[in-house]
C-alpha cells in the first residue's frame, strides 16, 4: 500500500501539455458529521486512484475510490455500514472563470484529503440507513422494529373523545 498522501505536488510529475499519469495513493478520509451523528471510513486510510492530465494551462483530474462508511442508521440507530463507490472529476484552468478553477488546487498542490472528503459528502444519500426497508424504532418504547416487526402497543383512546367515556346510557 502506498504511503499516506493528503496533499500531492502535481508539479513534481513533470507533465507537459497532453500528458497524463495514473497515481495509486492512500489518503485519510476525515469523519463526516451529519444530523449530529458521526460517520467514518472503516480503517484510517483509503486507497485512491488519481488520474492526472495536463492541459495547455492547468489540469484535468479524476478521483476514484471505494470505502465502507460506518455510523448509525438514521431510522433504527444500528450500524448502517454501507459501501460507497466514489468517482469524482475536477478541472483547474488558471485564468478561466470560477467554474474552471478547482478549490482543491493551489498552484501545483492538490489537496487530496479535502477532495476525497467532499466527493464522499456529495455522494451520500439524504438519509443513511442500514437497509432501504429499515423499519426504525418504536416511538413509544424505543424497541428496534427490524428485530420484531410484529411489535405493537395498545392504542390509547383519542383525548378529543374522552368525555364520551363518561356518558352513561341507562
Amino acid at each position: 500500500m502506498a504511503s499516506r498522501t493528503d496533499v500531492f505536488d502535481l508539479g513534481r510529475l513533470g507533465l507537459s501539455s497532453g500528458e497524463a499519469r495514473r497515481l495509486d495513493l492512500t489518503v485519510a478520509v476525515p469523519a463526516l458529521e451529519l444530523a449530529g451523528q458521526t460517520y467514518r471510513a472503516a480503517g484510517d486510510e483509503v486507497p485512491v486512484r488519481v488520474d492526472v492530465s495536463r492541459m495547455a494551462t492547468g489540469y484535468s483530474l479524476r478521483l476514484r475510490y471505494s470505502l465502507r462508511l460506518s455510523g448509525p442508521c438514521m431510522r433504527c440507530l444500528e450500524d448502517a455500514g454501507r459501501p460507497f463507490e466514489i468517482d469524482a472529476r475536477e478541472v483547474d484552468q488558471p485564468g478561466g472563470d470560477e467554474e474552471m478553477s478547482s478549490p482543491y488546487i493551489d498552484g501545483d498542490e492538490l489537496d487530496l484529503r479535502a477532495w476525497a472528503r467532499d466527493a464522499l459528502a456529495l455522494d451520500l444519500p439524504t438519509k443513511i440507513v442500514c437497509k432501504e426497508d429499515c423499519l426504525g424504532i418504536c416511538p413509544e418504547c424505543g424497541k428496534n422494529l427490524n428485530k420484531d416487526p410484529e411489535h405493537r402497543h395498545e392504542r390509547k383512546p383519542d383525548a378529543r373523545w374522552a368525555k364520551l367515556s363518561e356518558l352513561r346510557l341507562e
